[in-house]
């Protein structure tokens, strides 16, 4: 797996790439700013590009821009954000209509190689993985009636799960559930959100969609 790293602390990056190095993922590029970003991308073809939020000149949202240009323009790069605060408005505005191959981590994980690792893989096969910690936040946020009120618990327990980016077998042991329950569970989210019948790779992305946005 090819990977691009934009970050502004060199530091950071650095360490990061020390990181992702020692666990076999080869670093094609380390960049410090949002231009750097989207022509190491343009020049390596990566699988995926780990992306700070707030990069030069501005430190605001330069780097979820470069991010959603990424998204636009080179749609089978996987992007994975990091962000030091939870920004649950960030981690949606990079979702835009399509979660697949999207991730959002808090640094803080970055820490542990095995989480990051995961994360990135996760992200390069197609799914959606959103820290935690901002799936709580937006778990407690007032929510609207997208349909999520039809959900029971342990349903709104398994699609915040689905949120994190779980597969069934995950959810399965982190619920305590048989695989089968689980199986049952997420077709009832599908049915209750009024998912049409598509693929379930499809139908998993629109049902975390709903419930970021809701």
């Amino acid at each position: 797996m090819r990977v691009v790293l934009a970050e502004d602390n060199a530091l950071f990056r650095q360490g990061l790439a020390r990181l992702l190095t020692d666990a076999g993922v080869t670093v094609s590029a380390e960049v410090g700013d949002a231009t750097a970003l989207l022509a190491a991308v343009a020049a390596s073809s990566p699988d995926v590009v780990v992306v700070d939020v707030r990069m030069p000149p501005g430190y605001e949202v330069e780097g979820l821009e470069a991010a959603q240009r990424i998204r636009r323009e080179h749609p089978s790069v996987g992007v994975l954000m990091l962000s030091h605060h939870i920004e649950a408005q960030h981690a949606i505005g990079l979702l835009g209509q399509d979660a697949r191959g999207v991730g959002y981590l808090l640094k803080d994980r970055v820490t542990d190689v095995l989480e990051l690792t995961d994360a990135l893989r996760r992200v390069h096969a197609g799914a959606t993985v959103i820290d935690p910690d901002v799936v709580l936040r937006l778990v407690g946020r007032p929510r609207r009636d997208g349909g999520l009120a039809r959900l029971s618990q342990r349903e709104r327990d398994v699609l915040a799960l689905m949120a994190e980016g779980r597969s069934n077998h995950a959810i399965s042991r982190l619920l305590h559930l048989s695989p089968k329950t689980v199986e049952t569970h997420v077709r009832n989210i599908f049915l209750r959100l009024d998912l049409t019948a598509t693929d379930d790779d499809h139908r998993r992305v629109l049902a975390v969609l709903t419930y970021l946005r809701s």
